[in-house]
């Protein structure tokens, strides 16, 4: 199985405009609201909006044969403002260039303990996608407890609002 270069360009589409709607949502939050801890592993919304961008950040790098990124011991929603979407704008620039041939082929890797992995580099891309949904899912979450209605980050909707049948 492999997944066409057009299919990973429309997902990497998603992931980018999922983001930008719950960057849009924190920004609307106190401080407090921001980074209340909710007892998960990436403890609050700026935690996890932080962690789904570093993710980001080391698979682009992973993917482009790139050095391991170096990331501040903190963050704020003012930096993820500014350098998510930069990320992102590599992300689809780097995706622009892609080719079905090049999206089924094997990339070697390393993951954070230093094994290293073979795998088909469709499949980390959608990986990459997977992950943030799951995260973004969390802070969706996060934000209906504290009486925050978040935004909706569906696929479907991402899809219909590509087709104009938003």
């Amino acid at each position: 199985m492999s997944v066409s270069a057009d299919a990973l360009r429309t997902h990497l589409g998603y992931t980018v405009w999922a983001s930008q709607r719950l960057l849009q949502a924190a920004a609307q939050l106190s401080d407090a609201e921001l980074n209340r801890d909710f007892g998960t592993a990436d403890r609050s919304v700026l935690g996890a909006l932080t962690h789904v961008s570093r993710a980001d950040h080391l698979w682009l790098a992973r993917v482009t044969g790139s050095p391991k990124p170096q990331f501040p011991a903190e963050t704020s929603l003012a930096a993820l403002q500014t350098e998510w979407p930069a990320l992102h704008e590599r992300w689809q620039g780097w995706a622009r260039g892609l080719t079905d041939d090049a999206a089924a082929a094997e990339i070697v890797y390393q993951d954070l303990k230093g094994r290293t992995w073979k795998q088909p580099l469709w499949q980390l891309v959608l990986h990459m996608v997977n992950h943030g949904t799951h995260h973004r899912g969390q802070v969706s979450g996060f934000l209906r407890a504290m009486g925050h209605a978040p935004p909706p980050l569906d696929l479907v909707v991402y899809y219909r609002e590509l087709t104009g049948a938003a």
